[in-house]
C-alpha cells in the first residue's frame, strides 16, 4: 500500500508520550503530519472556544531516528484539526487519528473527550477518523508521566489506522473508537462493543463546598456491573479485557421511526 497522508492529533497537548508513540508507529504506513494543542486540552469534547488564539508554532521533535517538524496549535483538539486541515496541509488527509490518550475514553464521556471530538471533527471533513485511548490510572489523567507504556496501544493504533486506509467503510461508520486494557499485548484480541448507556466517568463535588470560591468538580470512574449488557465497551475492556472497539457516527438522530414519532408527538 502506498503511503497516505495521515492528520495526528491529541487532547493531551503536544508534548504528550502518547501522541509521540502513535507517531512513530503510524509512520511506518503513513506520512504523518502532528498538529496538536499547545496546551493541555482534555475534556474538551468537540468545542471551538472563542477565546483560542488560533497561533501555530513549529517544532523540532526527535521520532523514529529523525527530527520532525511539528505544529503546536493555540485552540482546542477540534481547532487543532481544523487548522492542521485548512492551514497546514496542502490537501485533506486520507485518515485523521486522534490519541493515544491518557485513560480511556468510553460510555456516556465520550462527549466531553476532546480525543473523540478531534476525531468527530476530522470525520465531519469527510476523512476517516480514529480515536484511541489507553486505560491508566486516574493519576495519570493529566499528566506526562512516563511510567505509562504506549508501546502496545501503538500497535493498535497502527493496526486500525491501516484498516481505515485499505477499507472502504461503510457510510454510518465515520470514526472508530478504540480502547486498551492496561495489560494488553499485540496478541491481545479486539472486539466489536457499543457504547455503554450507563455512567463511567461520574462527577462529584469536593469535600470543600464554598460557592463564592473557585471549586473544580472532581470526578470517580465506576461502573454498575450488576446492569452492565455485556456487549458495551465498558464490559468488553474491564471484563473480557480485551481491546474495545466502538464504530460511531456523527448522525445524533434517535434511533426511531420518525413517522411513529410524530404521531406519538401529535396524539
Amino acid at each position: 500500500m502506498a503511503k497516505k497522508q495521515i492528520l495526528l492529533t491529541n487532547d493531551d497537548g503536544i508534548q504528550s508520550p502518547g501522541l509521540w508513540a502513535a507517531a512513530e508507529a503510524l509512520s511506518e504506513i503513513g506520512y504523518v503530519t502532528v498538529a496538536a494543542p499547545r496546551d493541555q486540552s482534555s475534556a474538551m469534547g468537540r468545542s471551538m472556544p472563542i477565546t483560542s488564539d488560533g497561533t501555530i508554532t513549529k517544532e523540532i521533535v526527535h521520532v523514529n531516528g529523525q527530527n520532525w517538524t511539528v505544529y503546536a496549535v493555540g485552540g482546542s483538539p477540534a481547532q487543532s484539526v481544523q487548522h492542521g486541515i485548512l492551514r497546514i496541509l496542502d490537501r485533506k488527509p486520507d485518515l485523521v487519528v486522534s490519541g493515544i490518550n491518557y485513560g480511556e475514553n468510553l460510555a456516556l464521556g465520550i462527549g466531553v473527550s476532546g480525543t473523540v471530538g478531534a476525531a468527530m471533527e476530522g470525520a465531519s471533513f469527510g476523512c476517516p477518523a480514529l480515536a484511541i485511548s489507553l486505560e491508566t490510572d486516574k493519576e495519570h489523567h493529566l499528566s506526562y508521566s512516563n511510567d505509562v507504556n504506549f508501546s502496545n496501544a501503538a500497535y493498535f493504533a497502527a493496526f486500525f489506522a491501516r484498516k481505515l486506509l485499505e477499507k472502504k467503510f461503510p457510510a454510518q461508520v465515520q470514526v472508530i473508537k478504540v480502547d486498551v486494557p492496561r495489560e494488553a499485548t499485540p496478541d491481545t484480541s479486539w472486539r466489536m462493543s457499543r457504547l455503554s448507556p450507563n455512567p463511567y466517568y461520574i462527577p462529584s463535588v469536593g469535600e470543600e463546598d464554598v460557592w463564592d470560591k473557585p471549586h473544580i468538580l472532581d470526578y470517580h470512574v465506576g461502573a454498575n456491573w450488576d446492569i452492565e449488557p455485556d456487549d458495551t465497551d465498558v464490559y468488553v475492556m474491564h471484563k473480557r479485557r480485551e481491546v474495545a472497539v466502538t464504530p460511531l457516527t456523527l448522525d445524533f438522530t434517535s434511533r426511531v421511526k420518525l413517522e411513529a414519532f410524530d404521531h406519538f408527538l401529535r396524539e
